[in-house]
């Protein structure tokens, strides 16, 4: 399938609304979703840093989380969506920075009609990788269809 537009376009649903809680608190951008795929962006704020002055590890699983589930859950149909609940998540840090913009890659690798597996990888701007994760996830009740629910 080709590559669609988001429903999230820089932590804004499409009819201009903000992305509901955490998602708006992380500051994301939506690079790209499509069957199989989704890519977010995130540029570095000091509220995103630990105490060390570098990436929080808690953001970065965060947002490889959210990645992993977006790759299984793509909905091409126009003020609808699908959701899914994370069932198990591991994630290994790799590396770490302290500004810029990172790039989180979600891929769905395998599943069935209601849970599915995905991994991801996030990489700084300059191609470092920050973090790698694999995760299974529950498609929930009504958005195993692919036209999904309402936003």
């Amino acid at each position: 399938m080709s590559k669609q537009e988001s429903p999230y376009v820089d932590s804004a649903c499409v009819d201009g609304t903000e992305l509901p809680g955490f998602h708006n608190l992380l500051g994301y951008r939506q690079a790209s979703w499509e069957e199989n795929e989704a890519v977010i962006e995130l540029e570095l704020e000091p509220k995103h840093l630990n105490l060390g002055g570098v990436i929080h590890g808690g953001v970065l699983t965060s947002l490889v989380d959210i990645a992993m589930a977006q790759a299984g859950t793509h909905c091409p149909f126009p003020g609808r969506m699908r959701k899914a609940i994370t069932l198990s998540l591991t994630t290994t840090f790799t590396g770490q920075c302290s500004s810029g913009t990172i790039r989180v890659t979600g891929r769905k690798r395998a599943g069935g009609t209601r849970i599915f597996n995905s991994t991801g990888e996030v990489h700084d701007d300059k191609g470092n990788l920050l973090a790698i994760a694999e995760g299974t996830f529950r498609i929930r009740s009504g958005s195993d269809k692919p036209e999904g629910v309402p936003i």
